[in-house]
């Protein structure tokens, strides 16, 4: 990439709980893929998406695997901005030791003011 070209921002709003659809899985999935073509990606977790980095999760009922721990290897990918909400964490009763990776948590108005600076908003 020449020094003129500016790779595209990308931000994953992660907004849908881990279980019960595809959504954070794909998402999860698409958000690897976008790293390797070297983008300028960001993930933001917010509402029920919060969950998806929830530590100790059993899905042993589920009858599914869990990918909580599959965040862990976002930095590996240069992923390091990642990013969750305050209140959505609050309101779930969660701090950030309640999660399994490393995150900048965000006041609502910071939220708005880092997606208006994006090229392209992914939901998931």
């Amino acid at each position: 990439m020449s020094e003129e070209e500016q790779p595209t921002k990308i931000m994953f709003v992660m907004r849908k709980p881990p279980h019960g659809s595809i959504y954070a899985y794909e998402g999860l999935e698409v958000i690897l893929i976008s790293a390797a073509y070297e983008q300028d990606v960001s993930v933001m977790f917010m509402g029920d998406g919060v969950l998806a980095l929830k530590k100790g999760q059993d899905t042993t009922e589920l009858g599914i695997k869990g990918f909580a721990k599959t965040y862990g290897v976002l930095e590996g990918y240069d992923i390091e901005k990642i990013y969750v909400d305050k209140l959505s964490l609050e309101e779930r009763g969660l701090t950030e030791d309640d999660l399994v990776i490393d995150v900048e948590v965000l006041e609502p108005a910071k939220i708005n003011e880092m997606m208006n600076e994006q090229h392209v908003l992914m939901p998931f």
